[in-house]
C-alpha cells in the first residue's frame, strides 16, 4: 500500500511539472488566451475593459475556477473582454512577474484610462463566482453614452457632424449593451440615452414605445428607428450605415525593445519563479492530503501603469506615511448582535469577548491584531466577513459564553454563522497577528472543523427590525460611478434609481442625518461608560 501511495505521489509530480502541463483553457474557449507578448495589443490598446486571470495549470484552485471564469466569460461576450495568462509557461514569466504576480490564482480588472494606452489596474478580490465576476466587471465598464433631457438635447444634436444614436428608455441607468455599444463606435457615433419623461424629446422623435434606438447619420438628415432585436451584432449592423466599427484590438505597430527593458524583463522573471516554484512545492505537497489556500498574501494598489514594475535593491522607495487602524466596532445592545450575526440569514462574523472584569494585556493585544487585519484587507479593497467587540454589559454575552461554554475570565475570538448555524473558537491563549490571521485565513477557506451553534442564539430574520442598508460611495460626480459603486454593495435583488432633488429637500435631508448621527453618538457614548464601570 505504502509503495502504491509513493509511486502514485511521483506521477502526480512529474504530471505537474512546469512546461509538461498545457493551459486550461482551449482554442474553443470563451477567454481569451493572452501572452506577454500580446497583452498590449488585446488589452491594454482596447477601449474595452477587460479581466485577466494569472494562472498555473497545476494549481488546484485555478482548475476549480475553470467552469466558473468560463460562465462569466460567455456572459460578458461583448460587453468586456475575459481573459487568461499562463504563467508556467516560461515565456510569460517576466511578464507575470511585472505584474505582481505572487500567487495563483490572480485576477486583474484593467479599465481603460483617461490616457490611451495607459489602463487603470486593479486588483479582484471578490467572491469566486460568474455572478460577482461579471458585476465587478460591468462596474468598470467606462461610460461613453451621453445623460440628455429635453433642456439639452437639442444642443447634444447640434453639436459636430458626427452621426448620433439615442436610446430611448424608461431606466434611468445607462445598461452595460448600451456602453459597449458606444465604445464600439467611439470616436465615430455619438450614443446618448433619454428618458421616457423627457416629453418634448419623445415626441420629436415621435417614439410610440420604449426602449426604441434611433439613428440620426448626420446633421440635418432624417432620423432612422431601429425595429431589430436589441442585441449587440444587429444593433452594431444597423449603425455601421452612418460609422465603421472601431476594430479591436488596433492595428499593430513595432516596437524595438531595449537594453533597459530587458533588464527589467530579467529581475520580474527572477523574482516571479522563486514565488511559483515556492507555490508549486506546496501544491504537490498539499495535493496528497487536502486542498488549501493558494493565493499569497498580496497588498498592491490599484495602478494606471500597464506593466507595473518589480520592486529591486536600487528602486527608490517612497517615505510612507502611517495609516492607522481603526478600532473594530463595538455591539453593545442585544439587537444590533442580531442583526449583524445571531439570525438565520446572517453570515460569518467575528465576535472579540473580553472578560468582564480585569482585562488582559492579551484583550488590548487581540483586538489590536483584529484592527490591523480587517485594515489591511479594507485597504487593499478586498471583501472580508465582519470583526465586532462585544462588550461584557451585552445582555448576550453572558449568554454566548454560557452556551458554548468558554471561559468568561480569558478574552475569547469566536466565528458565527447563523445562516448554517455554526461556530469556530480560536484555539490559542496568545493573539499575535500572525496567528489570528492564519486563523481568518483557515475560516476563509474553509478549513477546520465547524461546532453547532444553539439554536437558542439564533433568531428568525423576519422577526427583527429592519436594519438601515449603509453604503461607502468614493469621492466622485460622476453618477455612473456611483451607480457602480451602489451596485456592487446592496444585496441582491435590490434595485434602485437616482433621482434629482431640489435643494430644500436635500437640506432637509442633510438636517434629520444630523440629528441621526448626534443620537447615536450618544447612544455608543452610554454604551463606552458602562463599559468603563
Amino acid at each position: 500500500m505504502a509503495s502504491t501511495l509513493a509511486v502514485a505521489l511521483v506521477s502526480s509530480l512529474l504530471f505537474i511539472q512546469p512546461g509538461l502541463a498545457d493551459g486550461l483553457y482551449t482554442k474553443s474557449s470563451p477567454v481569451l488566451q493572452v501572452s506577454g507578448s500580446n497583452y498590449d495589443d488585446l488589452i491594454v490598446k482596447s477601449n474595452y475593459t477587460s479581466i485577466v486571470e494569472f494562472y498555473a495549470p497545476w494549481c488546484g484552485h485555478c482548475k476549480n475556477l475553470q467552469p466558473v471564469y468560463e460562465k462569466a466569460a460567455k456572459s460578458l461576450s461583448g460587453l468586456a473582454k475575459v481573459a487568461a495568462v499562463n504563467c508556467d509557461e516560461e515565456s510569460n514569466k517576466p511578464f507575470c512577474g511585472s505584474m505582481g504576480v505572487k500567487g495563483f490564482p490572480t485576477l486583474k480588472i484593467v479599465k481603460p484610462g483617461k490616457k490611451a494606452g495607459r489602463p487603470i489596474v486593479d486588483d479582484y478580490n471578490g467572491e469566486r463566482t460568474a455572478k460577482a465576476i461579471v458585476d465587478a466587471v460591468t462596474g468598470k465598464i467606462v461610460n461613453h453614452v451621453a445623460r440628455l433631457k429635453d433642456d439639452d438635447y437639442a444642443d447634444w444634436l447640434d453639436a459636430g457632424d458626427a452621426p448620433k444614436a439615442i436610446l430611448f428608455s424608461e431606466k434611468g441607468t445607462t445598461s452595460s449593451l448600451l456602453k459597449a455599444i458606444a465604445i464600439e463606435f467611439l470616436g465615430g457615433i455619438d450614443v446618448a440615452q433619454i428618458r421616457s419623461k423627457e416629453d418634448d424629446a419623445v415626441e420629436k422623435f415621435d417614439v410610440q414605445r420604449f426602449p426604441t434606438l434611433v439613428l440620426v447619420p448626420g446633421k440635418g438628415k432624417d432620423a432612422i428607428k431601429y425595429d431589430g432585436q436589441l442585441k449587440k451584432d444587429a444593433i452594431v449592423t444597423f449603425l455601421s450605415q452612418a460609422a465603421t466599427p472601431n476594430p479591436d484590438p488596433a492595428p499593430k505597430k513595432a516596437k524595438a525593445s531595449s537594453k533597459s527593458d530587458k533588464k527589467k524583463a530579467s529581475k520580474a522573471s527572477s523574482s516571479f519563479a522563486k514565488s511559483s516554484k515556492s507555490q508549486a512545492s506546496a501544491q504537490a505537497e498539499t495535493d496528497a492530503a487536502s486542498q488549501t489556500a493558494e493565493t499569497l498574501e498580496d497588498e498592491s494598489q490599484p495602478t494606471a501603469s500597464p506593466h507595473p514594475d518589480a520592486a529591486t535593491e536600487d528602486t527608490q522607495k517612497p517615505v510612507k506615511i502611517p495609516d492607522i487602524a481603526t478600532p473594530i466596532p463595538s455591539l453593545a445592545e442585544t439587537i444590533p448582535l442580531q442583526q449583524k450575526c445571531l439570525n438565520t440569514k446572517a453570515g460569518t462574523c467575528i465576535l472579540a469577548l473580553p472578560p468582564a472584569s480585569n482585562p488582559y494585556a492579551s484583550t488590548e493585544q487581540a483586538l489590536a491584531s483584529l484592527s490591523e487585519i480587517h485594515h489591511k484587507h479594507a485597504t487593499a479593497n478586498r471583501k472580508l466577513f465582519p470583526f465586532f467587540q462585544l462588550p461584557a454589559s451585552n445582555p448576550t454575552s453572558a449568554s454566548l459564553i454560557a452556551a458554548l461554554n468558554l471561559d468568561a475570565s480569558t478574552t475569547q475570538l469566536i466565528a458565527t454563522n447563523g445562516k448554517r448555524a455554526w461556530y469556530r473558537q480560536y484555539p490559542s491563549a496568545t493573539f499575535t497577528l500572525a496567528e489570528i490571521e492564519d486563523w481568518i485565513d483557515s475560516i476563509r477557506m474553509g478549513d477546520g472543523a465547524k461546532s453547532k451553534l444553539p439554536a437558542e442564539l439564533i433568531v428568525d430574520a423576519a422577526e427583527l427590525p429592519a436594519e438601515p442598508i449603509e453604503v461607502k460611495v468614493d469621492s466622485t460626480s460622476d453618477p455612473e460611478d456611483i451607480m457602480a459603486q451602489l451596485k456592487q454593495q446592496l444585496p441582491e435583488g435590490v434595485e434602485f434609481e437616482l433621482e434629482e432633488i431640489e435643494d430644500g429637500e436635500y437640506e432637509r435631508i442633510l438636517a434629520e442625518a444630523s440629528r441621526g448621527a448626534a443620537k447615536r453618538e450618544k447612544a455608543e457614548a452610554a454604551a463606552t461608560a458602562r463599559d468603563e464601570l
